[in-house]
């Protein structure tokens, strides 16, 4: 299953990828629950995030791998009962034409694969308010640090 979605902002493309790259994206990335991170090297970043779910709470953790092109690679550590596996990469592209020309087009593309016995089906919509949550949060960060 793969899931994309994309804006512009009026940031530079390297603008943009130094604050999406920034300790303090990353935490602001998943809504709803205490955000931290959990380790720190030079080019990766270790995100725990405490959530709920159909009334029950859970903890998810995120590995995010800062490249030198400014592209944020990350997977889920899948040690629960619904991934295989869930990757994702946010890619920074110059806006060359129209109003936004001189910005940069955000794109977020996840990808991921259920364990045998969950349906891909049942595990779409919550994929989908994910990615939206991220999009959403990575959009405001952006542009409120693009306000200063």
């Amino acid at each position: 299953m793969e899931l994309e979605r994309s804006f512009e902002v009026d940031q530079p493309t390297d603008t943009a990828a130094a604050i999406a790259a920034s300790d303090d994206t990353l935490t602001r990335l998943f809504e709803g629950g205490k955000t931290e991170i959990i380790e720190r090297d030079k080019d990766r970043r270790t995100v725990r995030t405490h959530y709920t779910a159909l009334g029950r709470a859970g903890v998810a953790t995120f590995r995010f791998l800062l490249c030198d092109d400014g592209t944020i690679q990350f997977e889920k550590v899948c040690d629960g009962n619904v991934w295989r596996k869930l990757e994702g990469v946010v890619v920074f592209t110059a806006v060359t034409k129209g109003p936004r020309a001189g910005g940069t087009r955000v794109s977020l593309h996840m990808a991921g694969n259920t364990k045998r016995l969950v349906p891909e089906l049942a595990i779409r919509a919550p994929m989908n308010e994910q990615l939206d949550q991220m999009t959403k949060a990575l959009q405001r960060c952006l542009e409120e640090r693009g306000d200063h």
